[in-house]
Parts: C-alpha cells; sequence; structure tokens
C-alpha cells in the first residue's frame, strides 16, 4: 500500500468529523463561541493517534520515528487545509454574517476580514497538528526498537 494513503484516508475522515462537529454547533448557535473550538484538539488527537496507530500495525518490524511521524503530520496537514477551504467558503458563502457574530464575541473594534480568519484556522490546524503528532510520538516512542 502506498504510504500516502493511511493519513490522506484519516485526513478525509478527521476533516468530516470537524465538519460535522462544526455544522452541529451551528444548529444549536454555538459554532460562534470560540470555547467550543477547544474539542476540535479532542477530534484531530483522535485521528491523529489512529492513523500513527494504524501505520506502525501496517509497517511492522519497519516501523520508525519518521513513519509514525510523518503519518500525524501528513493526516493533520491535509485536514487543516481542507477544513481551511470549508471554513472559508462557509463564511463567504453559507453565512456571511458569520464572521461579525464570531468577532463580535471579542471586541467590536476588529476589522477581521476572510483572509485573516482563513489563516487564522490553517494556522491553529497546523500547529495543533504538530503539537500532537509530538506528544504522541513519545507514547511509541518506547516501543520502537533500538
Amino acid at each position: 500500500m502506498n504510504k500516502f494513503t493511511l493519513p490522506v484516508r484519516f485526513a478525509f475522515a478527521l476533516t468530516t468529523s470537524l465538519i460535522a462537529y462544526f455544522l452541529i454547533l451551528s444548529l444549536f448557535g454555538l459554532h460562534t463561541n470560540p470555547f467550543f473550538s477547544l474539542f476540535n484538539g479532542v477530534i484531530t488527537g483522535f485521528a491523529i493517534f489512529e492513523a500513527i496507530r494504524y501505520r506502525r500495525l501496517e509497517t511492522g518490524e519497519d516501523y520508525n520515528y519518521t513513519t509514525g511521524f510523518s503519518a500525524g503530520l501528513i493526516t493533520g496537514f491535509i485536514a487543516s487545509i481542507l477544513f481551511t477551504i470549508f471554513m472559508s467558503i462557509y463564511a463567504t458563502e453559507l453565512e456571511p454574517t458569520f464572521l461579525d457574530e464570531l468577532v463580535t464575541e471579542y471586541a467590536n473594534h476588529y476589522d477581521v476580514g476572510i483572509a485573516t480568519f482563513s489563516f487564522i484556522v490553517l494556522l491553529m490546524g497546523l500547529a495543533t497538528t504538530v503539537v500532537l503528532t509530538l506528544a504522541f510520538m513519545q507514547l511509541f516512542k518506547n516501543k520502537l526498537k533500538k
């Protein structure tokens, strides 16, 4: 199996989960509360952990730190990019007042455009991916052969 197949599958599952969670929050009007975005880290963490674990099972004896680390990064990076695209479309096409409602939670004097919003969503996703991948690789570190 191609080394990118597994992380890409997990990335699509992660993206779908993040979008579903966001849309469920929007049904209840909670999508503009930044507190609920903390659960995105839990969803992302589960997907990255499973991607690394499955990569370890898939490769068996050939598993090393680089193999697991790349599986986690690829999963998170692809999902972050896809989720950023969704959020950009959502904020511009599906609910144009979303950015104004979101920024009102912070303060009324900020002028946040779609580019700034998209950059922040992408940056948060990439940072979460790197931190969680590094953390989860510590769990698998002592299981690696020396």
